[in-house]
């Protein structure tokens, strides 16, 4: 059998790619899920009268303070349990480079130059309106990431089942946004150096590469030593979450002879779980936790800093992604899958400005000497992410059934040999198989009709 050589924008994927992409995002829409919830306890926690012990929980502070570590439960939420989300990010990078969409540059031009142009148009938006507002301008990073997972749990929510081309479009680009959003946190946020712990974390990393190297296995040999890289990244002034995505790229994604999966696929998919299912949702939980009010929501679109977090989600996200995606296809001349239409990019686009995970964390850094700004730019997160949310799902809703008709095109498998149909199309032993499946249908009912035809003869006779 042979993979399918359409390579039009949209078009239809190829058969392993396909299957990786629906099981990654089956554990993050699980995982999104549980991030949407995590978001709204964090938010009732938060404005109810037992606000005081979400304070009290958030701020407790806990671990070895002679290492440096004496951390909130808030920090080891962002800087310990998101180095596991940017761990499987780098695997997943390092995948998509040598393995996935992003390993043909011709290819992968149009997600990539989509992505960039959807992490800048939101950067423009809000360094615009910040500098005719007279805000601060440190902010505008925030709005320019995109979360997979809470894009995916929207998309549950309205049950909506996007054709896979277009999942693993808004995936590349999530991919992308992580990779960009990890350089701007090593290059803008990082506090003064300690370069004895950096040396040693450098040291620690490349211990990890040898041991990758030599092929040596076992959990109880990385990951101890992942805990040592991670508190010296730590306490060197870079952010924790920057060893997680080193150590991440720099597993194998690639399979050799007698392997099913690479290494790097196996422990993402092992990993991802915990990462989805567990990192993420606590870090939503401790982080997502703000004082809701009527002044506090006017606030959030009268104050430039704030509006600048809304507009740069909602609108600097879909024209920025939308209008990268048409230039770039325009000049490159590749040709839109016929089966959709510009509005369903303009749509995706739209569901893209739903930064929530990267987006909190990078408001927690820009603003972490003013705690009362943090609270009002997390504010402006949720709000930006709600109203692209609600937006994407009335676009992708006037498009149900045709995404709908499209998804069962794709999952269809009538000779139940576990390979969709749509993949089987040029294979002349799928042909002969549905030839005779269809036979022997045709058999049944030529039987069942000689039955019917005997069932109504014997009751049209006289009594």
């Amino acid at each position: 059998m042979s993979a399918p050589t359409d390579r039009k924008f949209l078009g239809l994927l190829p058969l392993p790619e396909r299957r990786y992409l629906t099981d990654a995002l089956r554990t993050e829409t699980v995982g999104g899920m549980l991030l949407l919830l995590a978001a709204v306890a964090a938010l009732i926690w938060a404005n109810t009268p037992l606000s005081g012990s979400y304070e009290a929980v958030r701020d407790f502070h806990f671990g070895p303070a002679a290492l440096g570590l004496d951390l909130s439960v808030e920090h080891w939420a962002a800087d310990g349990l998101l180095a596991v989300f940017f761990f499987v990010a780098g695997v997943e990078l390092k995948r998509e480079l040598v393995a996935g969409e992003l390993r043909d540059p011709r290819a992968a031009a149009l997600p990539v130059v989509a992505a960039l142009c959807g992490m800048a148009a939101p950067a423009l938006v809000y360094t615009l309106v910040n500098v005719l507002g007279d805000g601060s301008l440190d902010g505008w990073a925030v709005p320019t990431a995109t979360d997979i997972a809470f894009a995916l749990a929207v998309l549950a929510v309205i049950g909506t089942s996007l054709p896979s081309a277009l999942r693993a479009f808004l995936l590349t680009l999530a991919v992308v946004d992580d990779l960009f959003a990890i350089l701007i946190i090593a290059v803008f946020f990082t506090s003064d150096l300690d370069f004895a712990a950096l040396g040693g974390a450098v040291a620690g990393l490349a211990v990890f590469w040898l041991l990758l190297r030599k092929g040596v296995r076992g959990w109880y040999v990385y990951v101890p030593l992942a805990l040592v890289i991670w508190g010296l990244m730590y306490n060197s002034g870079v952010h924790a979450t920057i060893a997680g995505v080193a150590m991440g790229l720099m597993l194998r994604c690639t399979t050799r002879e007698g392997e099913e999966h690479s290494p790097g696929e196996h422990i993402e998919h092992l990993v991802r779980p915990f990462s989805a299912g567990v990192a993420v949702p606590l870090f939503a939980l401790f982080s997502a936790g703000v004082s809701v009010s009527g002044k506090s929501l006017g606030d959030v679109f009268t104050q430039p800093v704030t509006l600048g977090v809304v507009l740069g989600l909602v609108v600097g996200k879909a024209v920025g992604i939308f209008g990268g995606t048409w230039l770039t296809a325009r000049f490159t001349r590749a040709e839109l899958n016929p089966d959709l239409s510009w509005p369903d990019v303009f749509a995706l686009a739209t569901l893209a400005g739903i930064g929530f995970t990267v987006s909190l964390l990078i408001g927690e850094l820009a603003f972490t000497d003013d705690p009362a700004l943090t609270d009002q730019v997390k504010a402006a997160v949720l709000t930006g992410s709600l109203v692209a949310a609600v937006l994407a799902a009335i676009l992708l809703k006037l498009r149900v059934r045709k995404y709908s008709a499209l998804y069962a095109n794709e999952e269809r498998d009538e000779d139940e040999d576990g390979i969709p149909d749509i993949y089987e199309e040029n294979s002349p032993e799928y042909h002969l198989r549905m030839a005779e499946i269809h036979e022997r249908k045709a058999a049944e009912h030529r039987q069942r009709a000689q039955v019917a035809g005997a069932s109504s003869e014997e009751a049209d006779r006289p009594a």
